[in-house]
Order: structure tokens, then sequence, then C-alpha cells
């Protein structure tokens, strides 16, 4: 028996408190399955070795979409202007090297984040108070109106045409950028891994059993007195921070920024991830963001003007079919071939 198996058979039935905190002691427990995403991660080093831009690409995808599951899965905020974070993490990465030549990166990282959490924090505490339609329809417009402020300030932000030729000092100040990413893969790979337990942190603590009850049913949440709009700025606020911190590293990867990651693609394209993998399950990040991103990839290649129908059509299966998304019917499947047992 596990440690925290014990713990919730000793707990006697009347002590609610404690009963919960066993609760969340064996959920909290890793499982030997949770290594798969990771290997895959390190194989895919050895066996695509010149794939390492794409793949970093791949991952700061999945850190993007975890950013908006952590809201969007775990506390039922819906978002269409997640971007918006996204694309002031990149921008302040971007900035602070061109115009106080910040050419760090890590400290870079730790910029965008702060950058990006104030703008959650101050669109937040308006936005947090609407729900449904209208909380959707702000959030876009909030992405929208930063990205023509940014093409308003063309001077400092370099409008439409962006800001390329980005150049940052050697990771650590030791490990020089190859031609074919490996080093840049590996920096985001190492960034996505702390910030990912970060998120598993959370989403198992009693404050993220707290938004689990927001998500479920807001009027009981404010009838037993819990902080509503606290707690979801709160998360609002980690989300976009980790948002920015995606942003950031797609800038210092790609050595260049645009306003483009303010586009409602970028928005739409993430929750469209989500969708595929499994919104509220951690994993299903990555399982979304990869599929989505290869397949993008590859059919983009082979027709480039039709390759989005073959991505529409397996979101479409995925609706009809996987309501809870690819992981979860991975869940499913296994929950039929082991009876009585959870994956």
């Amino acid at each position: 028996m596990a440690a925290s198996d014990a713990i919730a058979a000793a707990v006697p039935a009347s002590d609610a408190r404690a009963r919960a905190i066993a609760f969340l002691a064996t959920r909290h427990r890793l499982r030997l399955w949770e290594a798969l995403p990771w290997l895959i991660a390190v194989a895919a080093f050895f066996i695509f070795p010149d794939r390492m831009l794409f793949g970093s690409q791949v991952l700061v995808m999945v850190l993007f979409a975890l950013s908006l599951d952590l809201i969007l899965g775990f506390a039922g905020i819906v978002s269409l202007g997640h971007a918006a974070f996204f694309g002031v993490g990149a921008y302040t990465a971007a900035l602070i090297m061109l115009h106080w030549n910040w050419q760090e990166p890590v400290s870079g990282l730790l910029a965008a984040a702060a950058a990006a959490a104030v703008a959650g924090a101050a669109s937040g505490w308006l936005l947090l108070r609407y729900r449904g339609l209208t909380l959707l329809v702000l959030t876009l417009a909030t992405t929208i109106m930063l990205q023509e402020l940014g093409n308003l300030l063309r001077d400092f932000t370099g409008g439409y045409d962006g800001l390329p030729g980005l150049t940052y000092t050697p990771l650590l100040g030791r490990f020089d950028y190859d031609l074919f990413g490996h080093v840049y893969y590996l920096y985001v790979l190492a960034v996505l891994f702390v910030l990912f337990f970060v998120v598993r942190q959370i989403v198992h603590s009693p404050f993220g059993q707290t938004l689990a009850g927001i998500r479920e049913n807001v009027a009981r949440m404010h009838a037993v007195g819990s902080p509503v709009h606290a707690r979801l700025l709160t998360v609002y606020t980690i989300s976009a921070a980790i948002a920015g911190v995606a942003g950031a590293l797609f800038t210092q990867t790609n050595t260049y920024v645009t306003l483009g990651v303010f586009d409602f693609d970028n928005s739409a394209g993430v929750m469209v991830m989500l969708i595929l993998g499994g919104a509220g399950r951690l994993y299903g990040a990555f399982v979304g963001a990869v599929i989505y991103m290869v397949l993008q990839d590859n059919l983009s290649k082979a027709s480039p003007q039709y390759w989005q129908f073959a991505v529409g059509l397996m979101l479409v299966l995925t609706v009809l079919f996987a309501r809870r998304g690819l992981l979860g019917l991975i869940e499913d499947v296994a929950r039929s071939l082991l009876p009585g047992r959870r994956p």
C-alpha cells in the first residue's frame, strides 16, 4: 500500500478536512506513465537531430497550451485572447534586448513573465467579472487592441514588419546556439519541465480544488464564502505569466518577433490544441500541441492552401467521438482493457 493510501485509510470519516488532505495526497502522487512524455521528448532529441528548431517550436506551443489549460480546463475561464500574454512576453524579450541591450536569455524570461503577469492582473481584474460570451468577446477585443497599439507604436515595436535579427548571449554564459537548434531545444525542454511541475503543484493543491469548485458551480462557491474573483484573478495572472514565458521562448528561439504573435489564429490555434488533446488533464496540452504542430508542418508542405481542412476534420471527429479529447479517449480505452483500475 502506498503512503498516501495508508493516510487515506487512517483518516476518520468525520474529519472532512483531513480526508480532503489525504485525497489530495493520493491525487498528487506521481505515476509511472507520467514519465512517458518526457522520455519521448528526450528520445526525439536523438532521433531527429536535424529537426530541433521545429521541435523547439512544438515545445513552446506545449507550454502555451499548458498555460491556457490552467484557466480553461481547471478554472473554467474561457478565453479567445490568450495570445495577448504570449505577445506581451514575446515583445518584452525582444524590446529589452534591443533598447536596453539585455541579451541574457534566462533573465529575459523572468522579465517577460513579469510583464505578462502585470498585463494579466490588470486586464483580469476587470474581465473576470464577466463570464460566457461576454468574456469571450472582451478577451478577444483586448488582444486586438494590443496588436493595434503595437502597430501604432511602430517606431518602438517595428509594426507589422516586426523586430528581426535579435541576438542573445550563450545560454548560461557557456552554451552557444548551433545551426540545428540543439541548445534551444534543451533550453525550452528544461523550462517546460520546471513550469509543468509548477502547474501540477497548483492544480493538485487545495487552491486548485477551489478552482475546480468554481468551474463546476460559481454560485455555490460564493455561497460558502470562497473569494471567487480573487482566486480567478490569481490563476489568471499565473497563466498569463506562463504564456509570457512561452512568448519569450518563441522570440529567443526564432531570433525575431512580429505583431503576428497577437493574431486571432494564435489564440484559436492553442484552444484547438487543447480540444484535441483534452482540457483539464495537464498532459492533454502535450498530446494536442504535438499532433496539431506535426499535422500543420506536414500537411502545409503537401497542400499549402488546404492543410487546415485536415486539421478541421480531425477537430470535428474529436468533438463528435472523443469529447474529452484524445487523452480522454485513451483513458476510456485503458479502463475498458483494465476494468476496476484507473490509468
